[in-house]
């Protein structure tokens, strides 16, 4: 290994003469909550106590060994990884999550179904946010919050209401804010001939279930948009269109968009939406993942959209109004390195973020210099990035470079391979 010592300080010099704070960047990037999704540890299974297999626009690729199989697995895996993740964590947890002694359907699911996991969390000083569970359900087959079956609806309506109570105890528990993002895989396989009706259904489920439960504290909601997925290739009840258009016109604080980097077409990039957002919301929940044609949820990589999209919140000014999380799911690799990568990739993509002269090519800019402000930018992706990272990730005790690959082939093979 060479001197990290050493080559941070040779970075640190290099920023400064731009007027960079090194250490005071680290911190800020490492104070950052960053929410890791639970779902990459058992490939979206859940702990309900009720057979079947994913549906709903989801569905998880690979058969690697070493599922975790419980709860108390998933958390230790958990564990496992964060010994490698720098920076303030939070976990993410679906409401298909629960522990319970016999089986609770969603609509009827209670905080104490979630205590473990609370328990965990306050012992470990870790924030929780949550996520209803609109899919993988036999009432989810003829859609969730927009089914034509009152009934149907109605199940859904009460289990938005009942994650909502939850996310609330959550925050009680931990005296961290608890976000909650609303998902669902409503939509049409084919072109169906009443767009508006399922919208209309869908906007009123939100409006029932967000007045239900106008007393509940601690609680942020993001609420999702998606493309397409499978099943639903046509047809998306829950559009971009018709999230952001239901954000803006609640004009409610604790509402808020979800931009998932894996939700949009090919040729569209979160990057370039987060500016048009902030124009008319305080806050957004970001899902980071990795699309690779489509919404399929790769391991995040530390690619020009990450980076693109740490840039713009950095620039904006709007990292302190952003709830990072991460959302992925990948059976064909080592879990517990899929959580690893993907995650250090997201802080690596933050802190390069956090270490651009900003101010310098904002004054560029309002000087009229293009020029320059193409210079710079593009000067800073050869800047001495790498040194500082492997320095902080030093400094965390979270293993520089590969370091921490070999821990996790150990676990591998005295812990998962053995389930």
């Amino acid at each position: 290994m060479y001197d990290l010592k050493k080559g941070y300080e040779v970075a640190k010099e290099y920023y400064a003469q731009y007027g960079i704070d090194v250490d005071q960047m680290m911190e800020r990037c490492d104070q950052t909550p960053l929410s890791m999704h639970c779902w990459q540890g058992d490939d979206v299974r859940g702990l309900e106590k009720r057979e079947g297999g994913l549906n709903g626009g989801i569905q998880t690729t690979g058969d690697y060994p070493g599922a975790a199989r419980n709860a108390e697995e998933l958390r230790a895996d958990i564990e496992k990884a964060m010994q490698f993740i720098p920076g303030v964590l939070k976990v993410n947890l679906h409401a298909s999550y629960q522990e319970a002694d016999t089986f609770v359907d969603r609509n009827a699911i209670k905080p104490e179904h979630f205590a473990n996991w609370a328990d965990w969390a306050v012992e470990k000083g870790l924030g929780l946010d949550f996520n209803p569970t609109y899919f993988s359900h036999p009432k989810s087959e003829n859609g969730t919050l927009s089914a034509a079956d009152e009934e149907v609806r109605k199940f859904w309506i009460e289990h938005g209401i009942a994650c909502r109570r939850i996310g609330e105890y959550f925050y009680k528990r931990t005296g961290k804010p608890c976000v909650i993002n609303h998902w669902t895989p409503d939509g049409d396989k084919e072109f169906p001939i009443d767009t508006l009706g399922p919208r209309l259904r869908l906007k009123d489920s939100y409006d029932r279930i967000f007045e239900a439960t106008k007393d509940v504290e601690g609680v942020i909601d993001g609420i999702e948009s998606k493309v397409f997925g499978i099943g639903m290739e046509s047809f998306t009840a829950g559009s971009h269109e018709f999230c952001m258009g239901y954000v803006m016109s609640k004009g409610i604080d604790h509402i808020i968009m979800t931009l998932d980097t894996g939700h949009y077409h090919p040729t569209e990039v979160v990057s370039a939406k987060l500016g048009a957002i902030f124009a008319f919301s305080k806050a957004v929940l970001l899902h980071v993942s990795r699309p690779v044609r489509w919404d399929s949820d790769h391991v995040v990589a530390f690619d020009d959209e990450t980076k693109a999209i740490m840039e713009e919140l950095v620039r904006l000014g709007k990292l302190d109004s952003t709830y990072i999380a991460t959302d992925f799911f990948d059976a064909s690799i080592n879990r517990i390195a899929a959580w690893v990568i993907g995650l250090r990739n997201t802080r690596k993509a933050l802190l390069q973020a956090l270490l651009q002269p900003v101010d310098m090519m904002k004054k560029a800019e309002a000087d009229g210099d293009v020029s320059g402000r193409l210079a710079i930018a593009q000067e800073f992706k050869a800047a001495p990035f790498s040194l500082v990272w492997d320095y902080y990730c030093d400094k965390q005790n979270k293993g520089v470079g590969l370091d921490w690959l070999e821990d996790v082939r150990a676990y591998e093979k005295d812990v998962l391979l053995k389930r």
